[in-house]
């Protein structure tokens, strides 16, 4: 019963990428064994940003009339719990490999289901795949929309090429490389080019800091990719360019999702327009030189932007508070890695979580990366493995 703590701690940060109900179930099993054995509860430097996240949400909540609409933002307080378990209950570097393997397996498991579903969709809809796909449904792995799919396995990627880069321990990196290389084909199927530009992002810090040499394989990988088009993928890229006949504009719309932003976040600057109140209040800040009516398949719940939706619904501090914390974990990781010598194994939980959070944030830009539960629940728990890093003395990480 005393190891407790760690073994749920631990299966819950590993599960978010394959089940956010077993991984939540977990993560409240994990806090009652914390609290029951008593062991020493861990605050990170980051603790005031995540507290003062929580009360700005509550203070735009309180001043946005619609409280219960917001309620569902004041549930997913229990997601950030994953930060402060995962940190006070792992402590060593073997904890975390364990955790991050684990990361690997389920992102494998869930892309080869993905795969399933892929055959699936084609032998249901053969003629004109490409454009039922773009504009339809695409593979979720195991779990519940694309974009969730690609985020975890974006997280999965990166933290795992960092070890395979980084450890000095090479005992899983034969099939961690064939692990790695399936969800890299995962991440490019999914179709999501918010997600390509996030994982390019990350693994080009990766590589760089490796081997500046390394970061040319990059555009000569996509440049294959490119040229061998599997799944009409070169059309999906330039699609960012420029509208597709048959084909949802989706520059577009994000553009016009930002103008609403824009406009809600000039008319209530401080508190935004409250918790959960971008959806149902989008048409009152709907500018009028943007087409009319609002085009069918325009998704409208929320921005498709971290930055301007936040904003918008929480406010400008609230922007503030989010950049605070990412700015003070890429900071603190930064400097530690810095100061660590050539050999520490804690430099590759570093890398990978500074490739992740630039992932995040490159991302962020035309997606809600943070906005769905299971993401921000790996997030943390990433965030988390990086602090250990910061905190845990050499020896711990021999």
């Amino acid at each position: 019963m005393r190891r407790a703590p760690l073994y749920l701690a631990g299966a819950a940060a590993a599960t978010t990428v394959v089940s956010i109900a077993a991984s939540q179930i977990l993560l409240g099993l994990a806090l009652i064994a914390l609290l029951t054995e008593r062991d020493k509860w861990r605050w990170p430097p980051v603790t005031w940003p995540v507290v003062l996240w929580v009360a700005w949400t509550l203070v735009s909540l309180a001043a946005s009339g619609h409280a219960q609409g917001g309620l569902p933002q004041v549930k997913k307080f229990y997601v950030w719990l994953m930060l402060f378990v995962v940190y006070s209950a792992l402590r060593t570097l073997p904890q975390i490999r364990a955790v991050t393997l684990a990361w690997a397996a389920g992102a494998t498991l869930s892309t080869l289901w993905g795969f399933a579903q892929l055959v699936h969709m084609y032998r249901s809809t053969p003629r004109f795949f490409y454009y039922v796909y773009v504009n339809g449904s695409r593979i979720t792995g195991f779990v519940d929309h694309w974009m969730t799919f690609s985020a975890l396995l974006m997280m999965a990627l990166l933290m795992a090429g960092a070890m395979l880069l980084y450890s000095a321990g090479r005992r899983p990196s034969r099939w961690l490389m064939a692990a790695l290389t399936i969800v890299a084909a995962g991440i490019l199927l999914a179709f999501t080019r918010s997600m390509w530009l996030g994982t390019i992002a990350g693994a080009l810090w990766l590589l760089w800091w490796k081997n500046k040499w390394l970061v040319a394989a990059v555009p000569l990988l996509i440049g294959i990719v490119l040229l061998v088009n599997p799944m009409k993928v070169r059309d999906r890229a330039l699609s960012s360019f420029g509208a597709q006949v048959g084909v949802l504009d989706s520059r577009a719309h994000r553009a016009a999702l930002r103008r609403v932003g824009w406009e809600m976040i000039a008319a209530h600057p401080i508190v935004g327009v409250g918790p959960e109140q971008v959806g149902p209040q989008f048409m009152q800040y709907y500018p009028a030189d943007l087409p009319h009516p609002f085009p069918i398949g325009w998704y409208k719940e929320h921005l498709h932007n971290l930055y301007v939706h936040y904003a918008a619904e929480r406010g400008l501090p609230a922007l503030g508070i989010l950049l605070w914390l990412l700015g003070r974990a890429l900071f603190d990781f930064w400097i530690t890695l810095r100061r660590l010598p050539a050999q520490s194994e804690a430099r590759w939980v570093l890398h990978g979580a500074i490739a992740v959070i630039i992932a995040v944030m490159i991302s962020g830009w035309t997606e809600l990366t943070l906005g769905h539960s299971q993401v921000l629940e790996m997030f943390l728990a990433v965030l988390a493995c990086g602090y250990i890093a910061v905190a845990a003395r050499g020896s711990e990480f021999s």
